[in-house]
């Protein structure tokens, strides 16, 4: 397993997998990693649902998102993360977040790839809320917040330069 800031120093959001499938194992490990996640007051209230490439909800979303689209908004990664939380509480969004964030590491540790999903939101909380709730195993009082595909890169992306003096105030 890699070093902690190596991971985070050389991760990037990864737009194309292999068709290699996740091990059982690495899924566990990687829903673990996002369970493990801090969150406010120590509610523990993230939910994760997992769904496989080939799910019919993949493709029912990824056309309500978008009919026209010739590229999938999940890049064809074998699995994608949802993460929801409890609606009613203020930082569920912000957990969610840091879940996520968790998951992605994990997965650039374990040697894949990820990219972290936000514009799936609208389509997830939109008109047919409920029915993806219920397709997607959310539980009652929770809505989705975030999401994020995992897979086997099948290429490679230099991660994002920094412009300290730009980016940072040190006051």
């Amino acid at each position: 397993m890699k070093d902690c800031l190596e991971v985070i120093n050389t991760r990037s959001s990864i737009r194309k997998y292999t068709d290699q499938p996740i091990e059982a194992e690495v899924c566990r490990t990687l829903v673990e990693a996002g369970l493990k996640a801090p969150t406010a007051t120590n509610k523990q209230e993230i939910h994760i649902t997992v769904v496989g490439k080939d799910n019919p909800v993949q493709a029912e979303i990824q056309k309500d998102l978008n009919p026209d689209a010739t590229v999938s908004f999940f890049y064809n990664a074998p699995l994608t993360f949802y993460l929801s939380a409890d609606e009613t509480f203020r930082w569920s969004p912000v957990d969610a977040g840091i879940a996520v964030e968790n998951i992605h590491l994990a997965a650039k540790a374990l040697g894949l790839g990820s990219v972290i999903l936000g514009c799936i939101e609208r389509t997830l909380n939109g008109e047919k809320k409920a029915e993806y709730a219920e397709k997607l195993c959310i539980p009652e009082g929770y809505k989705f917040f975030v999401a994020i595909a995992v897979g086997y890169p099948d290429t490679e992306k230099v991660p994002h330069a920094i412009n300290f003096d730009k980016d940072v105030s040190v006051i």
